[in-house]
């Protein structure tokens, strides 16, 4: 598997030919590699320019790119983009080619042998969840929505690319699909840890896919680069605290598992509903909708280890 990549952004600049200012202003910072940045703001910031600013669908008028220390100024566009993972909110799939063969479309272009084609494609339909045997000869047609995201997840991740372009993929689908989606992609980033930019403009996307969130202004300004954490705790200014909303303590509710918490002990004989996996938001929506003082937690195994409580919650707040 190849290694991830870190992208630095060093006052990369975009500007269109008669606009009145940038598209994006100067941006600079370092995504880790392995990391996922979220690029996130209003329409009209900037954050899809930025995005393709990093394959040269876009080119930058003024400042610099580098992945893993070398400028994307220095190297051939059409190689660039083949080490790039791409995706994009409908999937963009081939209509009038199978899935396999949707999925096999860089390696083919790269002269991978048909043998390892087929080897890869059978693993990443296995690793998104689609079984070679029931979905390879399918065509995008005969797909879900969200069946559909995932074969445009493996397509680019088909050439073991060290980067990851997501632009708002999940932004089509319904909100429990997308849901589901999410919890996919950041299992499947847990086994191959790419270094990804996702796009995107709802904070509770970002707070939950990102390592990292850059708050974007109209004009393409940087207002403020931090953990989701820090961003929900520590707005940079007036603006960033009020795109991610007056909720925000909610929304850092998120952030932490019932698995972080030292439970009160078990009480009683009544099944658990909640697991340890599950957020400190997720625990406090369920105490009040069952009007509960407390309610059992079970492990993921099922065993009850423990109870949560609203004054636990918020002490961990």
């Amino acid at each position: 598997m190849q290694s991830a990549a870190d992208i630095v952004f060093d006052a990369a600049t975009k500007t269109y030919a008669g606009a009145a200012e940038p598209a994006v202003d100067a941006l600079s910072l370092t995504v880790p590699a392995g990391e996922i940045c979220v690029l996130l703001g209003a329409s009209g910031c900037g954050k899809t320019t930025a995005l393709t600013l990093v394959n040269r669908l876009t080119e930058l008028t003024s400042g610099d790119i580098r992945i893993d220390g070398r400028s994307i100024r220095d190297q051939d566009v059409i190689e660039l983009r083949r080490s790039i993972g791409y995706v994009i909110q409908q999937a963009g799939l081939f209509p009038h080619m199978t899935i396999e063969e949707n999925i096999a479309t860089v390696p083919q272009v790269l002269g991978w042998k048909r043998p390892r084609i087929a080897e890869r494609v059978r693993e990443l339909l296995d690793l998104v969840g689609l079984p070679h045997k029931e979905y390879g000869e399918r065509y995008p047609a005969q797909l879900s929505g969200g069946q559909r995201q995932r074969v445009g997840i493996a397509r680019a991740l088909a050439a073991d690319p060290p980067i990851m372009l997501m632009d708002e993929p999940f932004g089509a689908l319904d909100p429990v699909t997308r849901e589901h989606m999410q919890d996919e992609f950041l299992r499947l980033h847990e086994q191959v840890r790419k270094t990804t930019l996702f796009v995107s403009h709802d904070i509770d996307e970002a707070v939950r896919m990102g390592d990292r969130v850059a708050i974007l202004a109209k004009g393409g300004k940087l207002l403020q680069y931090d953990s989701p954490d820090r961003i929900l705790r520590a707005p940079a200014d007036d603006y960033v605290a009020r795109f991610v909303g007056a909720d925000r303590g909610l929304k850092a509710l998120t952030l932490r598992s019932l698995g972080d918490l030292e439970l009160d002990p078990p009480d009683g004989e009544f099944e658990a509903s909640l697991r340890t996996g599950d957020t400190l938001r997720t625990a406090l929506s369920a105490l009040l909708a069952a009007g509960a003082e407390r309610l059992p937690v079970a492990d993921e195994a099922g065993k009850t280890v423990g109870c949560v409580t609203v004054d636990l919650i918020r002490e961990a707040a």
